[in-house]
C-alpha cells in the first residue's frame, strides 16, 4: 500500500478548538485545529489565503462567508522556509477525498502542480516555475463532508518532469504514486493539509435557509 493510500485510509477525530479575535466581521472567529492523526501530514509547509492567513494544519473557520470565498480566492501563498535556496521543488496539491471521503472514486483531484520552483522562492512563498496544472481552488460539492486539500514539496533532481498525456486529460483519479515514482519522487520535504466542507453545508447557512422558508418570512415577502 502506497504512501498516499495510507494517507487516505487515516481516520479523522476532533481537533483542538481556538477562538482567534481580532479585526473581523465578527466579534470572534473559531478557528479548529486539525486531530493528531491528520497533524502528522504537517511539516515545515506553510499556506496562506487572503483575511486568513496560515491555514495550515487547520478547519477553514466557518465564519465571514470564508468556506464560499475560499472557493474563488487566487492561488494561496505557499512558503516553506526549510528550503535549500540552490536546490529546485515540485508543489503538489491534491484533495484525497474527491468526490466525497466515504467515496473517494476521484481521489488526489490534481489542484496545483508546480515544477522547477526555486529554492529561494520556496521560502518566500513565491510560487513560479513551471505550471503542469494550473491553480483550482477548493470546490467540494454540497452533502459530501470535509475534503482534505493537501500539498507537498518534493526535491526536484530531474529536469523534464512532465504529465502524460492521459493525465492531462482529467484532474480526477489521478495516479500520484505512479507519477511520484516515475521520476524517483521519495517522501516529500515538506508538507500541510487543510480541510473545509461546502458553504451551504454550514450551519449558519442551513438556518438562514429555513428562517428564509417559514410562513411567516414569506407573508413578509409578498
Amino acid at each position: 500500500m502506497g504512501w498516499t493510500m495510507r494517507l487516505v485510509m487515516a481516520p479523522l477525530l476532533l481537533g483542538l478548538t481556538v477562538v482567534i479575535t481580532g479585526n473581523l466581521e465578527d466579534d470572534s472567529c473559531v478557528y479548529e485545529a486539525l486531530s493528531d492523526t491528520d497533524a502528522v501530514l504537517c511539516k515545515g509547509l506553510e499556506v496562506f489565503y487572503p483575511e486568513l492567513g496560515n491555514i495550515g494544519c487547520m478547519y477553514i473557520p466557518d465564519c465571514n462567508d470564508y468556506r464560499q470565498k475560499i472557493t474563488y480566492w487566487p492561488q494561496p501563498k505557499v512558503k516553506f522556509p526549510g528550503a535549500v535556496e540552490d536546490a529546485t521543488y515540485i508543489l503538489v496539491m491534491v484533495d484525497p477525498d474527491a468526490p466525497s471521503k466515504s467515496f473517494p472514486k476521484a481521489r488526489f483531484w490534481r489542484h496545483w502542480l508546480v515544477t522547477d520552483v526555486k529554492g529561494t522562492d520556496m521560502k518566500k512563498g513565491k510560487i513560479q516555475g513551471q505550471e503542469l496544472s494550473s491553480y483550482q481552488p477548493p470546490s467540494p460539492p454540497a452533502r459530501t463532508g470535509f475534503h482534505r486539500y493537501q500539498f507537498f514539496a518534493y526535491l526536484q533532481e530531474r529536469k523534464n518532469i512532465s504529465l502524460l498525456r492521459k493525465e492531462n486529460m482529467t484532474r480526477a483519479s489521478w495516479k500520484m504514486d505512479g507519477f511520484l515514482n516515475r521520476f524517483h519522487l521519495r517522501e516529500p520535504e515538506a508538507s500541510t493539509q487543510f480541510m473545509t466542507q461546502n458553504y451551504q453545508d454550514s450551519p449558519d447557512v442551513q438556518d438562514r435557509g429555513r428562517e428564509s422558508s417559514s410562513p411567516k418570512n414569506r407573508l413578509k415577502q409578498r
